[in-house]
């Protein structure tokens, strides 16, 4: 048998920069950013709201190698932040924060994107964590997200943790999808044919100045423009390093599986984006407690069954990645529940929105 190239990953989390006073978000003045590089080099950077802390891995091997770089992301910046008096969440927004209240970080690029989104950027004050998974062959790549794109909706579904927006509770799992709607070119993926049609569309929009570099086509799944990665943007920032890495190695044995298809010439169904929308509006809308359309059998399922189903099928890619101890954490979410589901319950038994950041802030440093 075919032994599979090693599936490469780079993982990027947002961080939420807290006062533990107030509770709110509260800029940091580049400090914690500052005083990371001198540790972590470029693994680090400011957002566009001051606010925010970007960290990336350096390139992983594995999963194992991916999770040490993040616990060590975190543990860095908690650190960093302590130092100034600051504390360090993780969720898709930030339980009642006013955009309004957040300044942007003074950056010629993050002053054009303003310029031309104006409050669309403003109002941006979300939280992601994406992932890149190397591939070498941009042909194959490409069609691989065409089938992955397929996917997209059962792993959202994992992350969702954004119940809460400006102190309301908004009656979504995932609200930060719907901030980042207002944004051109988000959401699922375009289907193309071949890496030229690609190629070609992002030359058309640089060309025609709708964009200055393809790097702001922010679709949930992309074939990266510079680096030879998918690269999955679809999911919200964690709460905890095991729910992080549980997502990360469900995206890095899917694109797997799907090339370990491709070398038997058999690749996924593709299915019409108009149809994969409804189960992204699910998993906002619902999480992992909704159901979801199974369109092979063109009926409801519940999303849980689909992700056990997802589960099953990756099932023989899992040992040779190395990731089994990481999948299996998926039945502890089902258990127990996403960072949505978990904000929902303290905010239920407390009706304090303060009590919801404590427990935010609290599980992201589990585990470190």
């Amino acid at each position: 048998m075919k032994k599979l190239p090693v599936f490469t990953l780079g993982v990027e989390e947002e961080y939420q920069i807290i006062d533990p006073v107030t509770r709110d978000l509260r800029s940091h003045l580049s400090k914690i950013v500052d005083g990371a590089k001198i540790i972590l080099n470029d693994q680090v950077k400011a957002e566009m709201h001051q606010s925010v802390v970007e960290v990336g891995t350096n390139i992983c091997n594995n999963i194992k190698e991916a999770e040490a770089e993040i616990k060590t992301l975190r543990s860095v910046i908690v650190d960093l932040a302590d130092k100034q008096g600051l504390i360090v969440g993780g969720a898709g927004t930030h339980p009642f924060s006013n955009w309004q209240d957040q300044h942007i970080t003074d950056d010629p690029r993050y002053h054009n994107i303003v310029n031309e989104l104006q409050d669309a950027a403003r109002s941006n004050v979300i939280f992601g964590m994406h992932c890149h998974v190397g591939i070498e062959n941009r042909e194959l790549g490409l069609q691989l997200m065409n089938q992955a794109t397929y996917f997209l909706p059962h792993i959202f579904a994992l992350s969702t943790n954004s119940p809460f927006w400006e102190g309301r509770k908004t009656g979504y799992k995932s609200y930060r999808t719907k901030v980042f709607d207002k944004f051109p070119r988000t959401g699922l993926p375009e289907y193309f044919d071949s890496l030229s049609a690609y190629e070609n569309y992002l030359e058309t929009l640089v060309k025609t100045n709708c964009i200055d570099n393809p790097k702001k086509i922010w679709w949930d799944l992309r074939l990266h423009p510079f680096y030879d990665t998918i690269e999955f943007r679809i999911t919200d920032m964690s709460l905890t390093v095991q729910e992080t890495m549980c997502i990360v190695a469900i995206i890095q044995a899917v694109v797997a599986k799907l090339y370990k298809l491709s070398l038997h010439n058999m690749s996924f169904n593709i299915y019409r984006l108009a149809l994969i929308k409804e189960n992204k509006f699910r998993a906002a809308r619902y999480g992992i407690e909704g159901n979801m359309i199974d369109f092979g059998l063109q009926k409801e399922v519940e999303t849980k069954m689909l992700i056990l189903e997802l589960i099953d099928f990756i099932d023989d890619v899992v040992d040779e990645l190395g990731s089994r101890e990481q999948i299996n954490y998926v039945h502890t979410i089902l258990k127990n529940g996403t960072g949505a589901d978990k904000q929902l319950a303290i905010f239920e038994q407390t009706n304090d929105m303060t009590k919801v950041v404590d427990f935010i802030t609290g599980e992201f440093s589990k585990g470190l």
